[in-house]
């Protein structure tokens, strides 16, 4: 039942913001609906790919089914390290000696279309209701779509099913009351340490925190992402209720050492956590069985499923490429449902495609269809050019609150005033 899929290290790593310059067009994102169809034919011309991670390392080999469909097409594919991924594309960009086509992190989309590095997505590439909701509006920067999502990643409840079961609990908490509850049983019960470890604070909080404010009805921007919209009685209440995990000794009050949450839940230190697919991997490697914990999607303030927070990787075309016309059928064949299962296959990225999931290992494997489940209502961070620096603020905001050094609403105004400070960058 082990999930095979890798961590999206763009989302982990800070990154500086690219500052849109060197460029005498500058037009910035939101100035065209779509981009240029492309043309009808097989693809042709080589196509130059930057792409991260052990995407990089795999995708050359894997692309040559593309290319015998289209003889006249040469992929080359150039692997490039996720830690220097930002300051090679934003460097690109300035300079106008970009790639083709680049793999780009959720968080960098809204970066890159403001500085007028991307094109705009080609009419009728693809069709956006295949792809999973949260994924395709990650490329969407001032209501323009520049790329097309690849992979997704989102995150759920991970729980000791023989503590729950001790507990007094046979199934999942389905509501913010029950989860509560569900951490304290199963510290007074289960025999856990920490009913619910939660990040208190420090790099990627933001990602653990929101999914509770999107569940309770909060957004961060309007709908053009011109404005921010945090200060809200919906965040506020979310914040004091994740902070809540911390004030009543339900979650562990500092940040983990590599490694302590992994072999802490496989020894019932911690009674559940939240995170992503990766992990159904390591906590089997720190020794525990399959067979003693499960994944549920995230409860929603009243019942049912919550939202999540969705992260990946989508496909771009940049305006400088050579070749765009076969970049663009490049993506599209990348899209392809069962292209994207065979990706799956390959390396285990799971589809950003919703249709890839309904046959093979992602159909059949229950704990792969709880994230397939929870894709279909995880929500994606807005793509704004000044993402990377409001999060960092939420970052130390969160912090401050886990800390109970802030209120759940005197939090979300410092967010509200510094993210209004640093504003959205359209």
């Amino acid at each position: 039942m082990n999930v095979r899929t890798t961590a999206i290290a763009g989302l982990a790593v800070a990154s500086l913001v690219l500052t849109a310059c060197g460029r005498e067009d500058d037009s910035g994102a939101g100035g065209e609906a779509q981009g240029d169809a492309v043309a009808e034919g097989k693809a042709s011309g080589t196509v130059e790919v930057w792409a991260m991670g052990t995407e990089g390392e795999k995708l050359g080999d894997f692309v040559s089914e593309f290319e015998d469909a289209n003889p006249d097409a040469d992929v080359k594919v150039t692997a490039v390290p996720w830690e220097a991924a930002h300051d090679k594309i934003s460097n690109a960009i300035a300079a106008g000696e970009t790639p083709d086509v680049s793999l780009i992190g959720t968080t960098w989309m809204g970066e890159f279309a403001a500085a007028d590095g991307l094109m705009p997505t080609p009419q009728d590439l693809v069709d956006e209701g295949d792809f999973f909701p949260g994924a395709w509006g990650s490329t969407e920067v001032g209501g323009t779509s520049y790329g097309v999502p690849w992979y997704v990643e989102t995150r759920v409840l991970f729980y000791r099913t023989d503590l729950a079961k001790k507990a007094g609990w046979d199934k999942a908490p389905t509501s913010w009351d029950e989860l509560k509850q569900f951490a304290k049983d199963m510290e007074s019960k289960g025999g856990a340490e920490y009913g619910l470890n939660l990040q208190p604070g420090q790099t990627g909080s933001w990602q653990s925190y929101l999914p509770f404010g999107w569940s309770n009805g909060a957004t961060l921007t309007n709908d053009d992402g011109t404005e921010y919209t945090i200060d809200s009685p919906e965040m506020a209440e979310a914040l004091d209720y994740y902070t809540s995990y911390f004030d009543e000794d339900l979650s562990l009050t500092r940040t983990l050492d590599p490694g302590e949450l992994e072999d802490g839940f496989a020894k019932g230190t911690f009674g559940s956590f939240i995170s992503g697919p990766w992990h159904t991997g390591l906590v089997e490697d720190a020794g525990l069985d399959e067979s003693k914990y499960a994944v549920a999607p995230l409860p929603g303030p009243d019942g049912g499923m919550g939202t999540s927070f969705v992260g990946g990787g989508d496909l771009a075309v940049f305006k400088d490429a050579q070749n765009p016309d076969a970049a663009w059928k490049l993506v599209q064949w990348l899209s392809e449902p069962d292209v994207q299962q065979e990706w799956y296959d390959e390396i285990g990225d799971l589809p950003a495609v919703q249709a890839s999931w309904d046959t093979g290992e992602l159909a059949d494997d229950p704990q792969l269809q709880v994230f397939g489940e929870q894709l279909t209502s995880a929500q994606s961070p807005p793509s704004v050019p000044t993402w990377e620096q409001v999060a960092a603020s939420i970052d130390s905001v969160v912090e401050k609150a886990s800390k109970g050094d802030l209120s759940g609403e005197d939090a979300v105004k410092q967010m509200q005033s510094e993210a209004q400070s640093i504003g959205t960058g359209l």
